[in-house]
């Protein structure tokens, strides 16, 4: 049996900057695309944030994987499941094998959890059915509310524990009955799925998106964050432009992460979304389809 130290998780009274390099965006038509299939950039030694190439799928969604000391997780596996296009199994495995080299242990766990049930964030979880001391969650709302032990109240929030580095999950139907999000005190990084991100804000259920959307601001005023994090990019650097669905080429993003403040903001113009149609604001656009 391994024993080492226990890493400490406790949430540093500084943050350290957040200081991702540039995203891969794709290529323009006819140029040959020699970006990874998947870009990985870390923040410190022990959380992780994934982009898909764009070349690959147009979708490019942000795939997160946290460290902890009993276990992992990772929120979403994408949107290709040919591994020999979208390589996931691979490239996770390596960045387990790394963190393992460095903080050995027995019998480590992965658990594959994802944002909401839509397909282009869970398509590779084939590629991890056979690995071993890993649990892959079912994306239907049936299934995230029986694993996470949720009850009836929207609000609640419950503790997914990696080992010293406890996670805070909450339902967030609106866009998608599935819906979560999480916060990691330790990073102070709020996950928001495709709920809240620099882009195209589909609402399935308005008045579902809009309680949400009041509980997620409620969450996130109660608790030190530092970033809110979503799963893609749609926007461009100019405010209220975004990119056309199905862009492989966006040369002019913005940064995925938003300030905490963008829930109070989305949150003033939520009840919109009872109406169909696309409203428009500088970094983010609700569209409504009910």
């Amino acid at each position: 049996m391994v024993t080492v130290p226990l890493i400490d998780f406790t949430p540093p009274a500084e943050r350290r900057p957040l200081e991702f390099a540039p995203w891969i965006h794709g290529s323009p038509e006819g140029v040959e695309n020699l970006d990874p299939a998947i870009q990985v950039q870390g923040y410190g030694e022990h959380t992780f944030v994934l982009r898909q190439n764009k070349s690959v799928h147009y979708e490019a969604p942000f795939l997160y994987l946290f460290f902890g000391n009993d276990r992992a997780i990772m929120f979403d596996t994408g949107a290709t499941s040919d591994p020999a296009l979208f390589p996931l199994r691979a490239t996770v495995d390596a960045l387990v094998a790394g963190w393992l080299t460095a903080y050995p242990r027995d019998d480590y766990e992965l658990v594959v959890a994802h944002s909401h049930s839509h397909d282009d964030h869970y398509a590779a979880d084939g590629q991890f059915a056979d690995r071993p001391n890993t649990t892959v969650i079912g994306v239907d709302a049936g299934s995230v509310r029986d694993y996470y032990g949720f009850g009836d109240d929207l609000a609640e929030t419950v503790t997914f524990d990696l080992g010293g580095r406890p996670l805070e999950i909450m339902r967030a139907p609106g866009h998608d009955e599935a819906s979560i999000v999480v916060f990691d005190p330790f990073t102070g990084w709020l996950l928001t799925g495709d709920t809240v991100y620099p882009g195209r804000l589909y609402v399935a259920d308005a008045a579902a998106f809009i309680a949400s959307v009041a509980r997620v601001a409620a969450l996130a005023a109660s608790r030190n964050v530092s970033q809110v994090m979503g799963c893609h990019i749609e926007m461009s650097a100019e405010p209220g432009v975004d990119y056309p669905i199905g862009s492989t080429f966006q040369p002019s993003e913005p940064a995925l992460q938003l300030p905490p403040t963008v829930l109070a903001e989305i949150g003033a113009v939520a009840d919109e979304a009872l109406v169909a149609g696309r409203y428009v604001y500088d970094s983010f656009i609700i569209v409504s389809r009910i």
